[in-house]
């Protein structure tokens, strides 16, 4: 027999006393979420529906036509290079981080930590230095022409600067810490046991790698894959300083409509199509990995039968 606790009329259930305890803790976090997160997606979400004024600001008068000119060919094709380029940046960043995140947990311990910090010593340097640096780097008379030139592999220089390469470059090096450091959480969480158990069962290393350190590596595969993506797709800084303002990306667009054009309305409803695009690669990539890791879901006429099937037995 289980026996319970009387309690009073007039006393607090113990859960709730817990959650009234927490709420001081709680309070901070949540109220920065409202202020810089909530208040500001709730503008964007009201900007995007008015019209912008003869000479700036905003008219609030209720229309459509900010996402009607979204189907303008001109920003269709800006969309497109920013998503063609982001694509570019993220399998590149996936090829290069996963040997790199690989190798990283196969190092000894005290290694290991050295390998991260090295991983993310460039976050430490200012991410205007750094964008500098590889003008210095890529321009006609920089470090790579010269050396080139040195060895007598070119004659002359080669236009590498104000490029879309340039600008894939630099986007690549800015965040292919943001996938390595997904994959590396992913693969050291993995048991050892499972690779152990399936050498001795007589699975050579690259079995071994395809039928269990690789599948299980693909939630954070995904996640580093959002990370660069969605920042790759939507900045600014960079396509301006390496592509020389050639090579328009998204982030580009939405800066100029709200500080050159001034068009605050229509550069709502483009900031308002990333984020409902990072919410939906958000979405995807949570049910795409849960699907991994727990398995496809049985469809609902069979979890109906088999429950029936329990509670009669």
């Amino acid at each position: 027999m289980t026996s319970t606790t009387p309690t009073s009329p007039g006393a607090v259930p113990r859960r709730t006393r817990r959650g009234w305890a927490a709420l001081p803790f709680l309070t901070p976090g949540t109220l920065m979420l409202v202020l810089f997160v909530l208040v500001p997606l709730l503008l964007i979400l009201g900007y995007s529906f008015f019209k912008r004024g003869r000479f700036g600001g905003v008219v609030f008068t209720f229309s459509f036509d900010n996402f009607v000119r979204l189907a303008d060919p001109l920003y269709l094709n800006v969309i497109a290079t920013s998503v063609g380029i982001a694509a570019v940046v993220t399998v590149l960043a996936l090829l290069i981080g996963y040997p790199t995140a690989l190798a990283i947990v196969r190092l000894p311990a005290k290694w290991r930590t050295i390998a991260l910090v090295a991983v993310l010593l460039p976050f430490w340097t200012n991410f205007l230095i750094r964008t500098y640096a590889w003008i210095l780097l890529l321009n006609n008379a920089g470090w790579i022409n010269q050396g080139l030139e040195a060895i007598g592999l070119i004659d002359h220089p080669i236009k590498m600067l104000y490029t879309q390469q340039a600008v894939v470059v630099g986007l690549l090096y800015m965040y292919l810490p943001l996938m390595i450091l997904p994959l590396y959480s992913s693969l050291a969480s993995q048991d050892a046991q499972l690779t152990e158990a399936a050498t001795n069962l007589g699975s050579g290393p690259w079995r071994v790698f395809r039928t269990v350190t690789l599948p299980l590596s693909i939630p954070g595969a995904l996640t580093g894959c959002v990370f660069v993506f969605v920042p790759a797709m939507s900045n600014f800084v960079i396509p301006e300083l390496l592509g020389g303002g050639k090579t328009v990306l998204v982030g580009n667009l939405v800066r100029d409509q709200f500080l050159k054009a001034r068009d605050w309305p229509f550069g709502a409803a483009l900031a308002l199509v990333l984020t409902i695009l990072l919410v939906a690669l958000l979405v995807a990539q949570q049910r795409a990995s849960r699907r991994l890791t727990e398995g496809p879901r049985a469809p609902r006429a069979q979890r109906n039968r088999a429950q029936k099937v329990v509670s009669r037995a």
